[in-house]
């Protein structure tokens, strides 16, 4: 269980560390509800060290996840 728990963080990690390095921004669509704005319109502006940081973070968890041990059948 905690194998595949791990091994789904850092594939996770790794995904969203290679959209932050293929998206410079993204904006969220404002909320309208009867004509009147609910919610404005949210941008999202990732700095620069996190499409790296969640990459090698997120490679240095799956490899993690390889190393532990199975579950013995007993």
């Amino acid at each position: 269980m905690w194998r595949a728990l791990f091994l789904a963080l850092g594939a996770y990690s790794c995904i969203l560390g290679v959209e932050a390095l293929a998206v410079d921004r993204a904006v969220l669509k404002e909320q309208v509800r009867n004509g009147q704005v609910v919610r404005a319109a949210r941008v999202v502006d990732p700095p620069d060290w996190a499409p790296w940081s969640l990459l090698s973070a997120g490679a240095v968890v799956v490899l993690y996840s390889f190393t532990l041990p199975k579950r013995a059948q007993g």
